[in-house]
């Protein structure tokens, strides 16, 4: 941006004036040395406004330039960088500081209003839609952050700590400017309205219907792209996210390289990290990394999700009895939902399971992790560990690391992929445990009955072997990532989280809690360190959890030694040569059903022939 402006000289008014060009008053327009009146036509001037250098051409399409400059439109209190093309602004264009390169051409109005909030402030209800609100959106959250909003909106000390914190946060950077910003390189094409908004750099505004009290916070390695017909209220949307073909979001916070087209709506919603919705609709929905929704009857209401794929139709119920909208549920990390399926909130669904047909009775199955769960009619019923032999969940945990399309300074969400973690694995045993303690009281009959779903004799006995060759998958991976020492720390001994993609020790993520809590981290940056470090540290706490797990499984008295080293790892291989197999027979009994070319099922059965080369390697997972 210019630093050095000076007023018009008399030559200059002169052919403003009759090129069109009129000013409430001429002393108030400020131009840098650079700047030449040739390429200013049709301009009302009102207020102050300063006017950069518009020498240089701007490319406004592929293999098309215009020469830089302001043509038909109406500017109040406005300050324009160098080498802009502001074009065709039907109304005008008030209260707003342009950075430099923009392309602005074919819009309605641009302005800031007294009291503008640019999307910051608002709390919003998530899971419960008649809540009192317990997300305050800003930019600057991300999906940990979020995740604690939410799970601990009844700790009046935190939730009163962290909202005072976040307002702190907003306040110091209200204090900067009382202007909408439109940032360096920004292209504002063909839209209606935009109100109260920060646009950063090198976002592209094409065609947007309107938009109002929001920010974008784009990146040069990861734009921000708002499309055709969007109607953009009281949001944030950041890194790389593109919001398109008239979809329609309010109050929501949209995080880095999501996608939401194709009409897709959503109030009072989140979405973090490499989501993708089309066509159906959210509300008060708390979409974790990877979420994904693509069709257009599917409705996400009053959830929680991560890793979570949506079959179309999908929906779900809040309105348990009749005391309104005010009932949710979580669907743990890699759950997904076949076509036409249905949940009754509240309901716990268990880590990577699968949900088929329409699930009542408020299910909980967070005890039976990598289910499946079928709706036949009034009965219901449960295959426990099925899923850990899908060619499904084989495809989604390889795919994952490969699709975060976030640059690498663009990471705002933290997203550990470990599919067998300490939280996963916490839940297998517990899994594990669960059935041996079913056969055990029932012994050995046709069916058992876990709440109120039915699990066949021979699903329960496969349910103990799929559990048990996932743990011994779990001991040697980890066995091989790290150097065969005693824990230096027992942080992560215990209970383990998911934070919305973040893997912790449940002891640090409460830690992190009572410090929020007594002031002893009182700022956004701070608490984001917490969460860097616990991730840091990731490999350590895991180690120390594992260590644990392996001596209480193979019955070791004291530490882990190299001969039960060597015997964890043989069976590990064996366990995951049966996982390997099982998952071949899951592909040849798709390709059984008719529509899988031999080609297509060529190629993945020679994938899995080389998995047995991860058996050797350091690190693997």
């Amino acid at each position: 941006m210019t630093e050095n402006y000076r007023k018009l000289s008399a030559g200059e008014i002169a052919q403003l004036q009759a090129q069109g060009c009129t000013a409430q008053n001429w002393d108030t327009i400020h131009v840098a040395e650079a700047f030449s009146a040739d390429y200013v036509r049709n301009v009302e001037f009102y207020g102050t406004v300063q006017l950069g250098s518009n020498r240089e051409e701007i490319e406004v399409t592929h293999d098309f330039r215009k020469h830089c400059g302001i043509r038909n439109a109406v500017l109040k209190d406005v300050c324009i960088g160098d080498n802009c093309l502001i074009e065709n602004v039907r109304n005008y264009i008030n209260n707003y500081q342009i950075g430099e390169r923009c392309h602005i051409s074919n819009v309605c109005a641009i302005e800031t209003t007294p009291g503008a909030s640019y999307g910051e402030g608002t709390i919003i209800s998530v899971l419960n839609e008649v809540g009192e609100g317990n997300v305050m959106i800003f930019d600057g959250l991300n999906s940990q952050l979020a995740a604690l909003m939410v799970k601990y909106q009844q700790d009046e000390a935190f939730t009163e700590a962290i909202r005072r914190i976040v307002r702190q946060d907003i306040e110091i950077k209200r204090q900067h400017t009382t202007r909408g910003t439109i940032g360096d390189n920004v292209r504002i094409i063909n839209t209606g309205t935009v109100v109260n908004c920060h646009i950063s750099r090198d976002c592209h505004i094409l065609g947007a219907s309107r938009m109002h009290e929001c920010t974008l916070r784009s990146i040069p390695s990861a734009n921000v792209t708002i499309g055709t017909g969007v109607i953009l209220e009281n949001s944030v949307i950041y890194d790389g996210s593109v919001i398109s073909n008239n979809a329609k979001l309010e109050n929501c916070f949209v995080g880095e390289a999501c996608k939401i087209t194709d009409g897709f709506t959503a109030e009072n919603s989140l979405f973090f990290a490499n989501c993708y919705m089309s066509n159906g609709e959210a509300c008060a929905a708390f979409c974790g990394p990877f979420s994904a929704s693509h069709h257009k009857s599917s409705l996400l209401i009053g959830g929680m999700y991560s890793f979570y794929n949506a079959g179309s139709g999908t929906n779900f119920s809040n309105h348990a009895y009749k005391m309104g909208p005010m009932h949710w549920g979580v669907l743990e990390r890699g759950t997904k939902t076949a076509s036409g399926a249905y949940i009754l909130m509240p309901a716990r669904i268990g880590t990577f399971s699968v949900c088929f047909g329409k699930l009542l009775h408020h299910p909980d199955t967070r005890k039976l992790p990598f289910s499946y769960l079928i709706a036949y009619g009034d009965d219901m019923y449960l295959i426990p560990g099925r899923n850990l032999t899908t060619v499904g969940l084989y495809r989604d945990i390889r795919k994952w690391p490969s699709r975060d399309k976030r640059p690498y300074g663009g990471k705002n969400s933290i997203v550990n992929f470990d599919w067998l973690s300490p939280f996963s694995v916490g839940g297998i045993m517990v899994a594990k445990r669960t059935l041996e303690s079913l056969r055990e009281v029932s012994g050995d009959v046709a069916t058992y009955n876990f709440h109120d779903y039915v699990i066949k004799n021979s699903s329960l006995k496969k349910g103990i072997k799929y559990y048990d060759i996932a743990l011994r998958i779990y001991m040697g991976a980890v066995m091989k990532r790290h150097r065969l020492e005693h824990p230096r720390s027992q942080v992560g001994t215990g209970k383990w989280s998911d934070l919305s993609g973040l893997l912790i020790p449940l002891s640090e993520e409460e830690r992190i809690v009572k410090a929020i809590s007594e002031g002893l981290l009182d700022n956004v940056r701070d608490i984001r360190a917490e969460f860097v470090r616990a991730q840091q540290n990731y490999a350590e706490y895991r180690w120390a959890w594992s260590y644990r797990l392996i001596r209480e499984y193979y019955n070791i008295e004291g530490d882990i030694t190299p001969s039960d080293a060597d015997r964890i790892q043989q069976d590990y291989i064996t366990a995951r040569r049966t996982w390997i197999a099982e998952i071949r027979k899951d592909a040849e009994k798709e390709y059984e059903l008719g529509d899988i070319t031999p080609e297509v099922l060529q190629e993945f059965l020679e994938r899995l022939d080389n998995e047995v080369q991860f058996e050797t390697l350091k690190y693997d997972m």
